[in-house]
């Protein structure tokens, strides 16, 4: 009941009781906003900085826009059908009806998610519905950025190559047939979620999917030039460590929003992300250190990207200890299949997934589902969902089954995202060309954008006086169209 007070004006208190309701917790809806903001920045600078950062100088803005169309395609998309295909009312078991999140009515009502079916021994059953104490509408951008950085990630097996025309048609369509049905069926109430696959934060919705996902359209799309394949430098390691560390920091948002409220699992979640991520890149560091006898920038960042993968479908599902040995799965185990196992695998060395995706993502993403069956803590499974009795086998009890639902969990998301991506690829093959023609790919940004990150001249010019200046200096460099010792700057 709202308490009507005298010394303020009617209109005024009638305008918030309105505006904030008995069922909102202002604390919450803070978190869950700010949490959404945290992963929204991931993408939107993160991987924007990350992507342009990493690649060789000529597609450094062409992978940075890639990141930055899709972000803000996925937002259309997304409140258009996205979210109701992913979190409304079911029409297959895997898939939700499409259904615009616009309404006001909508938005402004208590956020309300789907209902986990337990049945006890004696056979009765009990439902809980999570129902978060913020609007519909902070649920609709939380889970917004997360389907933005899904496509964003996948575009990182693609970057030096795709038609960017190809990559707009590709996002919507791979978010409507592909994200929201591994969404759908994990955390919106689909069949998996019903059968009790537990993905507390995205390694399979998000990670594996963005993984195999890419895996699938470098297959398709073909691999980048020959030159770029033998020789592909970052054109700003210090860049990229910085989108690298907002990735990082943003993981509190990614891992610590989604008990969907401000609590104790929550911050158990954002430790537990931050031991793991840590633990990975040192391990990672130290491998690179006893094999190739030198710590690699790139590969602590790698490292840090599967740790940060690995805990994220258990990040408030399991203790610290097993954090960090997570941790040292994440930073061996993706390790050996990328500096090894892709060494000698004809079918890793044909397909060109520029960034590893696969590596990172979708090894990392498996190791941290079949983790999460091992290392569940019933306590903190209670404390993130009441009545779903779930426990990791260490546990014992009923655990050991978890494991086996959290590998088919994982090969339903791999075998939907294989078949859908290439029917996606395929069908737009079909329409326009999803390589870049060869033109552009010799030349990069300036052909495929007509702009260029750096503005350095050395890049391929010839020079010209009237350009860059008069005099013998000038006039020399007019005669031998080669820059002077140090000028040149090889990217």
């Amino acid at each position: 009941m709202s308490t009507w007070n005298t010394t303020v004006p009617l209109a005024y208190q009638a305008y918030t009781s309105l505006a904030v309701p008995e069922w909102l917790n202002k604390g919450d809806n803070a978190w869950q906003m700010i949490s959404a903001t945290l992963v929204g920045l991931q993408s939107v600078p993160g991987l924007v900085i990350l992507y342009g950062s990493i690649v060789k100088k000529k597609w450094a803005v062409n992978s940075a826009f890639m990141a930055l169309y899709a972000f803000a395609a996925v937002v259309l998309c997304w409140v258009t059908w996205g979210y109701s295909m992913s979190f409304g009312h079911q029409m297959l078991p895997f898939w939700g009806k499409a259904m615009p999140a616009l309404g006001q009515k909508f938005l402004i009502q208590q956020a309300k998610l789907p209902t986990t079916t337990h049945y006890f021994h004696d056979g009765t059953q009990e439902s809980a519905m999570i129902t978060p104490f913020y609007p519909m509408a902070s649920m609709v951008y939380f889970q917004c950025v997360f389907a933005a950085i899904t496509l964003i990630l996948l575009a990182g097996s693609l970057l030096g190559r795709m038609n960017i025309r190809a990559w707009m048609m590709f996002v919507p369509l791979w978010l409507t047939f592909s994200y929201t049905v591994g969404a759908f069926s994990l955390w919106g109430g689909g069949f998996l979620f019903q059968w009790g696959v537990m993905d507390y934060s995205g390694g399979y919705v998000i990670h594996l999917s963005s993984g195999i996902a890419g895996f699938t359209a470098a297959y398709w799309v073909g691999p980048r030039s020959t030159k770029d394949r033998e020789r592909f430098p970052p054109n700003n390691v210090l860049l990229m460590l910085a989108g690298a560390g907002l990735l990082w920091m943003g993981w509190a948002g990614f891992n610590g929003g989604d008990p969907y409220s401000a609590n104790i699992d929550s911050s158990m979640a954002v430790l537990n992300t931050n031991i793991c991520a840590a633990t990975s890149l040192l391990v990672w560091t130290c491998l690179d250190v006893i094999f190739f006898k030198k710590p690699s920038v790139i590969g602590a960042v790698q490292g840090m990207i599967t740790g940060l993968v690995c805990i994220t479908p258990a990040a408030g599902l399991v203790q610290g200890w097993a954090a960090i040995l997570m941790g040292v799965l994440s930073g061996s185990i993706p390790w050996f299949t990328m500096m090894v196992v892709h060494k000698r695998s004809r079918l890793l060395q044909k397909v060109d997934d520029t960034l590893g995706v696969f590596h990172t993502h979708a090894v990392a993403g498996f190791i941290g589902g079949v983790s999460t069956g091992l290392f569940a803590e019933p306590t903190l499974c209670n404390l993130f969902l009441p009545v779903t009795n779930s426990r990791g086998a260490f546990y014992g009890g009923v655990g050991g089954a978890q494991v086996f639902k959290q590998i088919v969990g994982a090969l339903f998301i791999m075998a939907w995202n294989v078949i859908v991506t290439s029917v996606i690829c395929v069908v737009i093959g079909m329409v326009l060309p999803l390589r870049m023609p060869e033109e552009q790919l010799a030349i990069g940004d300036d052909a495929v954008h007509g702009e260029e990150a750096y503005a350095l001249w050395g890049d391929g010019e010839k020079y010209d006086v009237n350009r860059h200046g008069n005099g013998s200096y000038g006039n020399e460099m007019l005669e031998t169209s080669k820059p002077p010792t140090g000028v040149g700057i090889d990217f």
